[in-house]
């Protein structure tokens, strides 16, 4: 079973990664074969080199994450409530929301699902 504690760490690795526009530290995170399902529903970002140019293309933006509360766990799960805000199209973007990873017994993330919609992202026309 994963350690919570080490879980709770990889999500405030994960956020402090997008604060250094850093994606191999985002990709040291996962395991080789992991999944990133960005937005839940869209084709999964399979493997850790798709994952690496996803979050790479992703920090290009500028984005930064600021959690929303404290991570919560369960089991192998960590679910954790964020805001990305942005400077998009020439102006103050944000786009809520909501996270999961499923980690290994080696506190690995095996996948990572992000909910969030069209009715989570203020300041888009």
């Amino acid at each position: 079973m994963p350690s919570p504690e080490r879980m709770e760490a990889a999500v405030h690795a994960y956020v402090d990664a997008f604060a250094k526009s850093d994606p191999d530290a985002v990709a040291a995170l996962f395991t080789p074969d992991a999944t990133v399902e960005d937005p839940v529903g869209s084709p999964p970002h399979v493997g850790i080199e798709a994952i690496r140019a996803f979050y790479a293309a992703s920090m290009q933006t500028g984005a930064r994450l600021r959690l929303d509360g404290p991570v919560r766990i369960a089991g192998p799960y960590a679910a954790f409530a964020f805001s990305v805000l942005l400077h998009w199209e020439g102006k103050d973007q944000q786009v809520d929301v909501i996270d999961t990873f499923r980690f290994n017994d080696d506190d690995k993330v095996v996948e990572m699902r992000a909910y969030f919609g069209p009715t989570n992202m203020h300041g888009f026309a």
